[in-house]
């Protein structure tokens, strides 16, 4: 079996090119996936999957950091004008109603899930020849949206991943299940993936990441990884009310002077004991000219925490916070939750048995030589592996080379997962 899955995934390298150009060339970000998620559907349908998408993928009441109804037509428009699998184009996927679970039956076995991201990021691409998908034709054409974290190369390796089980399924005991899942910048698609229930029968679990350029592994796998940090990120809107700053300032509630002693006061949160913590105030907008009191003042923050209980408390700090600043200067505010992760860890017997098949079976990759690595930044995967593990699961999340994704092919190919 092990021949025969590499063979297979060896030859689909030409197609996996092709579709991850595509991807790339057609960003988008998180619950836009509009175009990324037609062409996912089009092929998993075709390879025989059950394909779920729409509001059955992700609970519409567990979605976070939804962009407007306006951002949204808008980028149905872009969609439809460049061209997509219309036909795979479903009305909710037309509302933002985006990412696809495909599911593969194959007889009695454990339930195995897979996740791939497929969201872009909200930047521009770089347009010089230096820059080789400029100069080979393949840069992002929608503007402000670039893949840039490998997301694209995710999405293409999950559809590798799907052609060659669904090639061997005869071969294969149990199910699979592919989450192609949006809005994973910001930590906004996973906990919707989570409520509807796609992860409540998985016995085992994988998510992996490309290895970044500065990554310190030194193999092509590195089995399992802990450490993302807890997050929660918020807007925060404070309404004051506007009056002339000359003539009228005491009948002014001044927003924007809340917003600032809110961003001064978060700051100086203090510190965690127990573990790292952070916060940061990214974004802060407010007023219409000099000679008026602001009577709006929007921010982005974020706080993290090394474990779900430390994010929580800095988030319930910022949110105490916020409430003071804007009773001080006789304001209101509001604070929408945009995204949420918390803290993550692999499960070291699936950590071992990775590293076992990599060696054994697949001499042309090493394992690196700290099998578990600790991971910096936040990640939603962690809500996924959470979920599984407390239903008595296994997880794990790995980074991998660009050589190594056919490892995938054969750790979802068992059928027993532990000795």
């Amino acid at each position: 079996m092990n021949t025969e899955i590499i063979r297979r995934s060896e030859a689909l390298a030409p197609w996996l090119t092709e579709i991850r150009r595509s991807i790339h060339r057609f960003p988008e970000t998180g619950w836009l996936e509009m175009r990324t998620s037609a062409l996912i559907a089009k092929a998993l349908t075709e390879m025989g999957y059950e394909v779920i998408t729409g509001r059955a993928a992700c609970a519409e009441a567990a979605r976070m950091g939804v962009p407007d109804e306006k951002t949204t037509q808008a980028h149905l428009a872009r969609v439809l004008a460049y061209g997509c699998e219309e036909a795979y184009l479903t009305d909710d996927m037309r509302e933002g109603f985006t990412g696809v679970v495909g599911v593969l039956r194959c007889g009695d076995g454990p339930t195995v899930a897979m996740r791939f991201d497929i969201d872009a990021l909200g930047m521009q691409e770089c347009p010089e020849d230096a820059h080789r998908p400029a100069r080979e034709g393949f840069a992002s054409v929608n503007r402000g949206m670039m893949h840039a974290c490998g997301h694209d190369a995710h999405a293409a390796i999950g559809l590798g991943v799907a052609k060659v089980l669904s090639e061997m399924k005869d071969q294969l005991h149990g199910t699979v299940k592919l989450l192609f899942q949006p809005g994973e910048e910001g930590a906004r698609g996973a906990k919707a993936m989570v409520a509807a229930g796609h992860l409540d029968d998985v016995d085992v679990f994988l998510g992996a990441h490309v290895a970044p350029t500065e990554s310190l592994d030194d193999g092509d796998v590195t089995p399992g990884t802990y450490g993302s940090l807890a997050t929660t990120k918020y807007d925060v809107t404070f309404r004051g009310l506007a009056s002339h700053a000359g003539g009228f300032p005491e009948k002014g509630r001044n927003a924007l002077l809340a917003a600032a002693s809110a961003v001064l006061a978060l700051h100086a949160i203090p510190r965690h004991s127990a573990g790292e913590s952070r916060i940061n105030v990214g974004t802060l907008h407010a007023g219409t000219g000099r000679n008026v009191i602001p009577d709006e003042a929007v921010m982005q923050l974020e706080v993290r925490g090394e474990t779900t209980e430390i994010n929580s408390f800095m988030a319930a700090a910022a949110e105490d916070v916020c409430r003071g600043a804007a009773a001080m200067q006789g304001c209101t505010v509001e604070m929408k939750k945009m995204g949420e992760a918390e803290g993550q860890h692999s499960d070291a017997a699936l950590i071992a048995r990775i590293g076992d098949v990599v060696r054994r079976d697949l001499p042309h990759l090493t394992v690196s030589s700290v099998e578990n690595a600790k991971n910096w930044g936040s990640e939603d995967i962690s809500v996924m592996m959470n979920r599984v593990q407390a239903r008595g699961g296994l997880a794990t999340y790995m980074r991998w080379t660009s050589a190594c994704w056919s490892q995938a092919f054969r750790c979802s190919a068992r059928r027993r997962w532990i000795s």
